[in-house]
């Protein structure tokens, strides 16, 4: 994600001791009502000043000027006015009329005149041709003689011209409280509910006693009760009463609920509710691609040139220097996702993206819900699932920035690369001027590295064992790096033109890099290095979810979801039940069925609730109990409405979502000729530190759920990421997985294993009280196994994914009777432990 420039960080205080400020008087700021001097160019067009890049000129009494073509950010072309007297808790009116030809968005700003620019006010008018009055209001929230009053137009790819009048900046007006539109006071998931699945809302009433409530359909009431009052919801200071109609299982469409005269926004009861989720969070991926063009006949209304291929103005990625003093050497590094809505790529925040993407497929692979073809993407066709190729895109890009051997630091990992400043928005990749820079190496990228490359090389091997054993190769490297050198840390400091991403502390990414590397190759020191480590048995479920920065729990759920060999297994899958029962403890307490409520939301909040929603996925997984499905369903209807905003925070879903997300590209707001995010996209969601000069203007003193916006500039609660929309496809994924468990045991038992081979028998038995009327199976290898002779059914294999169907005379399985299959196997490098996952006509066997 984006993290935020120094001159936008920096509190107020202490940007302004970067200035010597003399207290402004109330005399000083009474010597007139009108703050602007010559608003209305009635004499000439001074003390306003330009850029020299443009010339102010009057036409027709207005203040006009033409705007050259070709800039890269607002701030490329300004017109203002210096030394603005602003008094503290004093709240001002600034208004203007403004003209574009052809139509433009501009940003106007009141701000400190010098280094870090802090903003008071900052807006982004829509002009038009024919003109427009404009009005906002700021509380000034220090004393200050000289603010500055600026017009930002640069940004434009053509030009234009740009004309202002009636400019006027004036105290005394009345503050600007900004209410939120939160829609009926019946809150629920806008997309729907599943027939099988748990149906919660939330009412939001003063009243403390139980009321009546009705769902109905086409004017019919289908089912009522009462609610169930909660209390003051802390997240949100409101009164709120929980609504239960889990009982109707109908599918349909239009369906409302109705409370305390109140009715929800309408939304369905069906099956397959997360099919195109499960595609479309994945979808977003292709046009977060650097170093390739985005074909508009893949993603209608998205295509775009390649960025940072080194055509002008680009300087490219393909021959970057590190910054000065860092090394000696440049590194092709095109590729890989663009990190959030900025250009920068960064690989402690790549890690776990590609991790997460790669897991959704290593989960799933038994049930062929990810295949190729399947997101639209320019590998589809090539025989590969599409979730494997868009991962690919990503590691190719992390295998590019290790340092290369005989070079200081060899087989360490660059933690970033990025412009050397920042840019504006709007900015398509491809218009970006910057100087790219390796920054330097650290010991948590190179263990980011490790843990990705190690899953790589297991999960590619069936599709391109060149690949994978590169990324092997990549990966142990890597793991003696970091072993090397094991605490070389970014520098927190480093935040000029990207994120920092600073972590003192990577005995996590130890723990996580160690246990992949383990399950790929089943070697003792691996599997020692888990054994010992701190995090392998200490309570890491922390209540405000994992991140980037957090990753022992990644190592954790995949030694527990992933066929392994490790001694205390069996301890390590109780202890994910037990961080899911935790965070399940934390839903039940909540009247909006958050997984989630820490005292204050964090940055990027939505995906910690997420990523707690993956545990709880997990927990099911292995135990095969409800009620974490139910859970996860449930914390689904906080993502998609279910909230104190009443709104889905994924961008195409529910009648009101998100859709001015943070980004350079997909920005609609600011230039009606840019899309907003394409549908699926994930909003960071509510923040209460609200960094951002727009949220902090609109939010102060906010109840955490109120802590957002979805603004463009309200960066520090509406960005979007890559690793914010890698845990929305795996939830989306699981849920759309369609295997509950059935009246089915299977048995996987190998005979005989030898150096390239193995022997396998696998017993199907029926437990229910049907007969089985023909069936196929399915299961996967662990990597790059392969069936070579079989015996009692048709076998077929594609990539790790393995289908026997039955034949003539064994395709009725009756109650209580079993059907065995063998085959012989091609063994694989690395281990070979039994399947976990058996798919039998499209039920989960147990």
């Amino acid at each position: 994600m984006i993290r935020p420039p120094a001159w936008l960080t920096l509190c107020l205080s202490t940007a302004l001791a970067a200035v010597a400020l003399a207290p402004v008087s109330a005399t000083a700021a009474a010597e007139g009502p009108e703050q602007i001097v010559n608003g209305t160019f009635d004499t000439g067009t001074a003390p306003w000043w330009s850029t020299a890049n443009t010339t102010l000129e009057l036409d027709d009494g207005r203040l006009c000027a033409d705007i050259p073509g070709e800039t890269a950010n607002p701030w490329d072309v300004i017109i203002g006015q210096n030394d603005i007297p602003l008094v503290k808790d004093e709240t001002y009116e600034f208004s203007f009329f403004g003209v574009a030809s052809p139509g433009r968005v501009a940003k106007a700003l009141v701000q400190l005149p010098v280094d870090p620019w802090t903003q008071f006010l900052a807006v982004n008018p829509e002009l038009s041709v024919s003109g427009n009055d404009y009005s906002y209001t700021f509380t000034a929230p220090v004393d200050l003689p000289n603010a500055q009053v600026a017009f930002q137009v640069g940004g434009s790819a053509t030009p234009w011209r740009f004309c202002v009048d009636n400019v006027s900046l004036k105290g005394g007006a009345e503050p600007d409280v900004y209410t939120p539109d939160t829609g009926p006071r019946v809150r629920v998931n806008m997309v729907g509910y599943l027939p099988s699945g748990p149906k919660n809302a939330t009412l939001v009433t003063e009243k403390t006693e139980a009321v009546d409530w009705k769902l109905e359909r086409d004017g019919q009431t289908v089912a009522k009760g009462e609610t169930v009052p909660r209390g003051v919801d802390a997240s949100s200071g409101q009164n709120v009463h929980s609504i239960d109609f889990g009982s109707v299982d109908a599918a349909g469409t239009g369906y409302t609920l109705t409370a305390d005269g109140e009715t929800s926004r309408p939304f369905d009861i069906a099956a397959g509710l997360y099919d195109d989720l499960k595609t479309d969070a994945l979808k977003f991926y292709y046009t977060q691609r650097s170093g390739i063009e985005i074909l508009d006949s893949l993603r209608p209304g998205y295509g775009r040139p390649a960025g940072h291929l080194g055509a002008a103005p680009n300087q490219g990625d393909t021959q970057v220097p590190c910054q000065a003093g860092v090394c000696d050497y440049t590194l092709d590094v095109r590729g890989g996702w663009y990190d959030a809505g900025d250009h920068g790529k960064y690989v402690v925040n790549g890690g776990i993206s590609v991790h997460q993407i790669m897991s959704t497929f290593e989960r799933a692979k038994a049930d062929g819900t990810h295949g190729d073809g399947d997101l639209d993407i320019p590998e589809s066709g090539n025989g590969v699932p599409d979730i494997l190729d868009e991962a690919r895109w990503e590691q190719e890009f992390l295998l590019s920035m290790q340092v290369p051997d005989g070079k200081p630091h060899a087989g360490m990992v660059h933690h970033k690369i990025h412009d050397a400043a920042w840019t504006g928005l709007p900015l398509l990749p491809h218009l970006d001027p910057q100087k790219r820079e390796l920054h330097p190496v650290s010991t948590a990228a190179t263990l980011n590295l490790a843990a990705t490359a190690a899953q790589a090389a297991r999960l590619f091997a069936p599709y391109d064992a060149e690949f994978a054993a590169r990324n092997l190769a990549a990966a142990k490297e890597a793991w003696a790096a970091a072993k090397a050198d094991p605490a070389r840390y970014a520098d927190p400091a480093d935040g000029t033109g990207g994120g920092a991403y600073p972590d003192n502390d990577v005995t996590d990414e130890f723990y996580w890099a160690a246990a992949e590397l383990y399950i790929t190759t089943g070697d003792k020191e691996f599997r020692d290095f888990v054994l010992a480590s701190p995090h392998h048995t200490a309570d890491i479920w922390r209540d405000r979810g994992f991140d980037w920065g957090n990753t022992a729990q990644l190592g954790r759920l995949q030694l527990a979801a992933v066929p392994n060999a490790l001694p205390d297994r069996a301890r390590v899958r109780a202890s994910v039940l037990e961080g899911a029962d935790k965070y399940l403890a934390v839903q039940k307490a909540s009247a909006y069925g958050l997984p989630y409520n820490p005292p204050d939301f964090d940055w990027g909040s939505n995906n910690l609730i997420l990523n707690n929603m993956v545990v709880m996925a997990v927990a099911h997984d292995i135990s095969g109990e409800a009620k974490y499905r139910e859970a996860v369903l449930e914390g689904m209807d906080y993502i998609l409405g279910r909230n104190a905003l009443n709104q889905s925070y994924v961008t195409g879903y529910g009648e009101v979502a998100s859709k001015n997300q943070h980004s350079r590209w997909y920005a609609r707001q600011l230039n009606p000729d840019l899309p907003n995010p394409p549908k699926g996209t994930l909003s960071g969601g509510p923040n209460s530190a609200i960094q951002d000069p727009v949220a902090q203007a609109k939010l102060q003193g906010c109840k955490p759920q109120f802590c957002y916006l979805d603004d463009i500039e309200s960066w520090s609660t509406n960005e979007l990421t890559i690793n914010w929309n890698s845990p929305l496809s795996w939830i989306a994924s699981f849920l759309a997985d369609p295997v509950p468990a059935g009246d089915v045991k299977v048995t996987y038992t190998n005979h005989g294993q030898w150096p390239d081979g193995f022997n396998t028998q696998i017993t199907i038995t029926n437990t229910g009280d049907e007969p089985i009327e023909g069936w196929t199976l399915k299961w996967a290898f662990l990597g790059g196994q392969q069936v070579r002779r079989h015996w009692n059914a048709e076998l077929s294999q594609d990539g790790a994914t393995v289908t026997a169907k039955n034949l003539e005379w064994n395709r009725v399985i009756k109650p209580g009777r079993s059907v065995t299959v063998g085959f012989i196997g091609a063994d694989a490098p690395g281990p070979n432990p039994k399947p976990e996952r058996f798919i039998l006509n499209g039920t989960l066997a147990r």
